[in-house]
């Protein structure tokens, strides 16, 4: 049901509040912009010259000291578009212990860590100190960082939560507040702490909520929190990237992993999403035992396992990442051409953000999602509900046009880790309960079960032995 003032968008989504504060117009680049010297200087150093829309849209009113509400595709610039006015705005200053001036609010620990490098450069340069406060890592380094003093804290909410019950912050002079992805912290159940940490921070302050999605999840804390915010939207959703190029590749079921495989085992990096860790260390296992250099990500791994692992990947000395939807915002690949769907995602948001982990910043790309014949009328209703027209292709391994489409090749078939090469999955008519996830590995061909095997040998021997007796 919509807000009786506020219409709703066509696809249900709560449309964005009408700004009663005049927007600045827009400009055409950094230096027609009131940043400080060192801040031109640094953006030179490192090659940013030209405004990405989002950018160029909200720094002028983000300068000015007025509230936002931003809404771009994921990889279209977000992290300077609020990074910059927020260091800008916070130079000069010294904070005191445990007490930040400015708060940027992320849902997930690799998000934190990539704005934070985003951003450490620009606040080195202006003498800015930073702290990064996320889960999995140490609770006690963390507070000595911000005991020691930080003028600008990048948070996940749960662990924000923790170090202000242990006395260790408090927000009460941050003047500058930034809600990053804050429909996923939404989905992910940080309401609470979201508006927790909201009460706390200066009721004066400036707030500044960026993301890829503007729906019904985010209504609350944009009519409470926000005043009179300028609205930006200037990007299109991911499924509309004019240089992304999306595939749907009918795959018979148990054919899947073969199909999976072969396009893992491709030249050039790739990002293959699946639902559960368990289903991404299954799949990772078997790549590694048909010769894919391939690595898991999720949340069962420890921190500096998936920060070595993200580093890897980023650099290009891991060719092969398989993952839940821990990858699915914040990570940051340059030249990341193909991102697949092994298991394809029951949600529209899902979607929009593993497919733009490719495709960003005015690169191109394609996302491919494998899709079964009982799965095709969801995923085909599921795309054309954000607008996308998929190239819809019946594949099976080792098909030319599997590799025309993915760069897909038959993998080495040596094992990395020693021991036996996978099996390759035999393309039979056979119910396909995926790799290895068999309930009984000991049924055969027909589906018959060790129980009816054994019934039947003893009904053999039975009968022999009536036999030998003459009967």
């Amino acid at each position: 049901m919509n807000h009786p003032d506020r219409p709703g968008t066509a696809n249900g989504d709560v449309a964005p509040p009408v700004t009663t504060a005049p927007m600045v117009p827009s400009v055409a680049s950094f230096a027609g912009l009131e940043l400080p010297p060192a801040v031109l200087r640094t953006l030179g150093e490192r090659g940013v010259r030209e405004l990405f829309p989002i950018q160029a849209a909200t720094l002028p009113d983000s300068l000015a000291g007025r509230d936002v509400l931003g809404c771009g595709r994921t990889g279209s610039g977000k992290t300077l578009a609020f990074g910059l006015p927020l260091l800008a705005r916070t130079a000069g200053r010294r904070a005191e212990p445990k007490q930040p001036f400015a708060l940027i609010l992320v849902p997930t620990r690799e998000l934190a860590q990539q704005v934070t490098e985003a951003l450490a450069p620009y606040a080195a340069a202006l003498r800015l100190r930073m702290a990064t406060v996320v889960g999995g890592m140490s609770i006690g380094r963390q507070a000595a960082a911000l005991r020691e003093g930080a003028e600008v804290v990048v948070a996940t909410p749960g662990r924000l939560h923790d170090l202000i019950e242990r006395k260790a912050c408090r927000l009460g002079r941050v003047r500058i507040t930034v809600l990053d992805e804050a429909d996923q912290m939404c989905d992910m159940g940080f309401l609470p702490q979201v508006t927790e940490a909201l009460d706390q921070v200066h009721p004066e302050g400036q707030r500044m909520l960026f993301s890829a999605t503007l729906d019904r999840d985010v209504d609350q804390l944009v009519r409470r929190y926000l005043h009179a915010p300028v609205v930006h939207s200037v990007d299109p959703s991911a499924g509309a990237v004019t240089t992304m190029d999306h595939h749907l590749l009918l795959v018979h079921g148990p054919d899947r992993y073969a199909v999976a495989t072969e396009i893992a085992a491709r030249d050039g990096r790739v990002l293959l999403f699946l639902d559960t860790k368990h289903a991404v260390d299954q799949l990772t296992r078997h790549l590694r035992a048909s010769g894919v250099d391939a690595t898991a990500l999720h949340s069962g791994k420890s921190q500096p396992q998936r920060t070595r692992t993200l580093a890897q990947f980023k650099s290009g000395q891991l060719g092969v990442l398989v993952a839940t939807n821990v990858a699915a915002r914040g990570l940051h690949v340059d030249d990341l051409d193909l991102v697949v769907n092994v298991d394809p995602p029951t949600d529209l948001k899902d979607y929009v953000h593993r497919a733009g982990r490719t495709a960003r910043a005015g690169e191109s790309g394609s996302v491919v999602t494998l899709v079964l014949a009982g799965q095709r009328r969801e995923m085909s209703r599921l795309l054309t509900e954000a607008g996308i027209e998929p190239t819809v292709t019946k594949v099976r391994s080792g098909e030319a046009e599997l590799s025309r489409i993915t760069g897909a090749k038959a993998p080495s078939g040596t094992p990395l880790d020693g021991g036996p090469a996978a099996p390759r999955p035999k393309n039979t008519n056979a119910p396909f309960r995926g790799l290895g996830t068999s309930k009984d590995t000991s049924r055969g061909a027909g589906g018959r079960s060790r129980k009816a095997g054994e019934a039947r040998k003893l009904a053999e021997a039975r009968k022999a032995a009536m036999v030998r007796r003459g009967g």
